[in-house]
């Protein structure tokens, strides 16, 4: 027994052991089915989800739904256009104040609270600011609550034919149907009498002049056509539709519906044919714009009371670079503020809501307005004006790109600174006067010429008021002003432009010039030509003596040339006869006397050769005859003049020393002329050389130039020295042993120049002076160069 007690034991434990897994293994299994089957539900459900909300987005309503849980945003589900004006966006529905006039938007405020607060369901009728009738109906769901919105009827309005048709057997539910009906509606009894007409019929009546009730409403047609549409109902049992042109209302489609005890109708209008909303149909000025401002360039919007959109052109759309899409009729133009700043169409503003609540209180003007303009982040710049858009409210926006303008603008007032800075810093005196004789423009040197005040000129005064002002400190100030408006005042399209010149009685002499400006005004200028006028009048009278000592001169020279030579030959030849027949009988005083007479004579023939040369120089016959010449024979003709002029150079009173460069090429010039130049140079240097000085003359060339050095080792070189080489000074202080060579130094001056040399003159150490002439190789060449 002892044995058998553990066995079963352990048999137990173990087929214990393998029922728990039996059991364990059978509830995973179940679980997993019941796992399985909850998550096809949960599909399902989540299947079933979405078929509603296709559903409900597929018809024509409109539901909000709050979820249990604070702080999570509603879900939207539906068509928003089924409420909502054209164009809005789906969360603006609990904006109730943007598509609810202010009563009916608290009401509907209140319901919900009342709903979501306190549990309270609830189904109201409520009227949009379109006139449509929209039933809401509120409900708990779940822990949260849903709000669906839904015209009234959730026909489109276009079938109110075939309601009326429905429930034509039933008066009431004729009725019922009339009134809800947006578009006009009415009710004729058996008679063909108005009974019954809907509040868009009436609305539809006071804008074509017509006045009436809803139980005694007024007749659309009149006369004969009232006549023949009675008539044409009483023999038709069927709907009966005709067209009708109501003005400045549009073109409609009347319909009219046989019903119980009488006939039922509404007006549908016609596509294309939109008139000015009803909000601008008593106002006739803003009817003819609605039919317009399409053909206008410049963008205009015109929105109602509800700041909705009613009309616009394509200019407003281009400018702001809008889709005529998105700007559909009905359009918050709040939301079109929001969509321009979104895109950076709009100001940069550091409080954007601030901004566009100013900007909105256009709505509240009585006058038109312009605001500042509108400077975009794209550059441009945008004129802003709003006017009221009629008696029931609303505004016409009229924009305008103001852009070039402004830098039309700009540019034109920097021009007419610049040129106003240039009048006045002018030393003439400006007045440009208008067709009305106005001063148009002027510059302070006219009211310092004329001691006119700043503030009178500047108050652009008549050309009279300037003359009496004028007259009063000037003592012909009137005269000349009144003299001179002749010209102004002239309107002959053939009139010219005029100078003259004013004397004052106060001495001062006027230049003026009267010019006309091409757009019809007429410009001004003087001058103050006193001091001028006096130079002129000095450099007059000095070139009068100039002439007249002209004339003297060439009266002078002509007495040197005629009155001087001959006795100068007489006493030359008959020094050289004394000199060659008497010569033996003579003692040698008597020979030295004879010298001196004819060294006198011949320096004596070659001055007044200098001063006829001069002359010809002066009166421009001065000619050149360029040939071949030789250095040292033009050298040896001057030494020959000059042992004629200073017979001691021959002797032992002054040493020439002469250096000619060997092979110098061929030299072209005047050789009378040459000969001259060497004479005077040598000469002046022999003058100014004292006893036993020595003079050297060097020839050499430089590429194409010859050049002539003349050295001596007199005093030096002097200013009066200098100047007798560029003027015709002569040199009396300068200290030699003879005088009269200044004239030569201008021969030579006058005679290198015709050559087309230099001639320059510098200072010998410790003493002396050096004279450098070039001369060009060939006279002629440089003749035809110059």
């Amino acid at each position: 027994m002892g044995g058998i007690v553990p066995v079963a034991v352990a048999i137990g434990a173990g087929g214990f052991a393998l029922v728990a897994v039996t059991l364990l293994r059978t509830l995973l299994r179940d679980g997993k089915l019941a796992q399985g089957k909850a998550r096809a539900q949960i599909a399902d459900l989540r299947a079933l989800v979405d078929d509603y909300e296709n559903l409900i987005g597929g018809s024509r309503e409109l539901t909000v739904v709050w979820p249990e849980q604070a702080g999570v945003a509603p879900r939207l589900l539906g068509q928003p256009a089924a409420v909502l004006p054209p164009g809005r966006r789906a969360e603006s529905v609990l904006n109730f104040d943007t598509w609810l006039s202010g009563s009916e938007a608290e009401r509907l405020s209140i319901l919900v609270e009342r709903l979501r607060v306190d549990g309270h369901s609830f189904s109201a009728s409520i009227k949009s600011l379109d006139g449509r009738i929209v039933r809401a109906t509120g409900w708990l769901a779940g822990g949260g609550a849903a709000l669906r919105l839904r015209p009234a009827f959730s026909q489109a309005q276009n079938d109110a034919e075939d309601r009326l048709a429905a429930e034509g057997a039933d008066r009431g539910s004729v009725l019922a149907v009339l009134k809800l009906l947006s578009t006009p509606a009415f009710l004729r009894d058996v008679s063909g009498r108005l009974v019954f007409a809907n509040p868009a019929y009436l609305e539809l009546c006071a804008g074509l002049g017509k006045t009436g009730s809803a139980e005694a409403p007024a007749e659309i047609l009149d006369g004969r056509d009232l006549d023949a549409h009675l008539a044409a109902c009483r023999n038709n049992s069927e709907p009966l539709r005709q067209r009708i042109s109501l003005g400045k209302a549009g073109n409609f489609e009347l319909i009219d519906i046989p019903v119980a005890d009488g006939r039922a109708g509404y007006l549908r209008r016609l596509s294309g044919t939109e008139p000015v909303p009803a909000e601008m149909a008593g106002e006739p000025s803003l009817a003819h714009i609605a039919g317009i401002i399409d053909a206008l360039a410049t963008p205009i919007a015109i929105f109602n009371a509800r700041r909705e959109l009613v009309q616009f052109n394509p200019a407003y759309a281009a400018i702001w670079n809008l889709d005529r899409k998105f700007l559909a009729l009905g359009l918050d133009e709040r939301a079109i503020l929001d969509k321009l700043r979104t895109e950076g169409m709009l100001p940069n503003q550091v409080d954007y809501h601030t901004w566009r609540t100013k900007h909105l209180d256009s709505y509240n003007r009585k006058e038109p307005f312009e605001a500042e303009p509108w400077h975009l982040p794209d550059g441009r710049t945008i004129k802003v004006i709003s006017a009221p858009a009629g008696a029931q409210g609303g505004v016409i926006y009229v924009f305008e790109d103001i852009t070039e303008r402004l830098k039309l603008e700009s540019a034109n007032k920097a021009m007419t600174n610049v040129q106003r800075e240039t009048i006045n810093a002018l030393s003439e005196a400006v007045a440009v006067f208008g067709t009305n004789g106005r001063l148009a423009l002027s510059n302070p040197r006219l009211s310092a010429l004329f001691k006119l005040p700043m503030n009178i000129l500047d108050a652009n005064p008549h050309i009279d008021q300037l003359a009496d002002a004028s007259g009063k400190v000037l003592q012909d100030g009137a005269k000349i002003w009144h003299d001179l408006k002749r010209n102004i005042i002239d309107l002959n399209p053939t009139r010219t432009d005029k100078a003259g010149r004013i004397e004052r009685a106060d001495g001062r002499l006027l230049d003026y010039a009267i010019t006309r400006l091409p757009d019809g005004q007429t410009m001004m200028t003087f001058l103050d030509v006193t001091e001028s006028a006096s130079y002129s009048k000095v450099l007059k009278e000095r070139n009068d003596a100039l002439v007249t000592a002209d004339r003297l001169k060439d009266a002078f020279v002509e007495n040197v040339s005629y009155e001087l030579r001959s006795p100068l030959t007489n006493i030359i030849g008959f020094a050289d006869l004394l000199a060659g027949t008497e010569g033996d009988t003579l003692n040698e005083r008597q020979k030295a006397y004879i010298e001196y007479i004819r060294a006198s004579s011949v320096t004596l023939g070659v001055l007044i050769d200098n001063i006829l040369d001069l002359a010809s120089v002066d009166a421009g016959i001065a000619e050149l005859n360029p040939e071949t010449l030789s250095v040292p024979q033009l050298i040896d003709k001057a030494k020959a003049g000059l042992s004629a002029t200073f017979p001691e150079i021959t002797g032992n009173g002054t040493n020439l020393v002469v250096y000619v460069e060997p092979d110098l090429p061929e030299f072209i010039a005047d050789g009378t002329r040459i000969v001259q130049v060497l004479y005077n140079l040598l000469s002046n240097a022999a003058r100014f050389s004292p006893p036993n000085g020595e003079i050297r003359l060097s020839v050499s060339h430089r590429a194409d130039r010859m050049l002539f050095i003349i050295e001596d080792e007199g005093p030096g070189l002097t200013d009066e020295l200098r100047s007798a080489i560029l003027t015709r000074l002569d040199s009396p202080g300068a200290g030699g042993r003879m005088r009269g060579a200044g004239l030569g130094l201008s021969i030579v001056r006058t005679f290198v120049n015709l050559h087309g040399g230099t001639i320059s003159a510098e200072q010998r150490e410790p003493r002396g002076s050096r004279i450098v002439v070039n001369f060009p190789r060939d006279s002629a060449l440089a003749g035809v160069a110059e």
